[in-house]
């Protein structure tokens, strides 16, 4: 999936030294607007991924607002519910930059299908990391 830049802040903190400061609520809201703006781009104004080397369509159910998880140098990830056609569930995970006073999306992958993960996370020293399913 290609890198869109899909919200500018209106409040962010840069320090030389520090990383950038973005609230909760505006990552959320980054989320939604992105997955609004890309299922309007497809026909039946769905959102869409590649799983399993298939095209699915999906529909948003929730941006989990106690999933946002930090993976260091201004990257986080975070975790939105969508139900497919079919009514299978898709967890979907997108990854987020942080950078000049703005937020990217610059991946979205599916982390599991109906409960079932294609892989984990695992926390390193306050940071998420990727991992194996078990």
């Amino acid at each position: 999936m290609s890198v869109s830049l899909f919200v500018t802040l209106t409040s962010w903190v840069f320090a030389a030294d520090e990383p950038l400061e973005v609230s909760d609520p505006e990552v959320f809201a980054g989320v939604k607007k992105y997955i609004y703006t890309q299922a309007q781009k497809s026909a039946d104004k769905t959102f869409r991924i590649q799983s399993g080397g298939k095209d699915v369509a999906l529909n948003l159910i929730t941006v989990h607002s106690d999933r946002l998880s930090d993976l260091g140098d201004n990257k986080h990830v975070v975790c939105v519910d969508m139900k497919a056609g079919n009514g299978a569930i898709y967890d979907i995970d997108f990854f987020i930059t942080v950078h000049s006073g703005s937020l990217s999306v610059t991946q979205a992958s599916v982390h599991k299908i109906n409960g079932k993960p294609l892989y984990n996370w695992k926390e390193e020293g306050g940071v998420f990391k990727k991992v194996k399913a078990s």
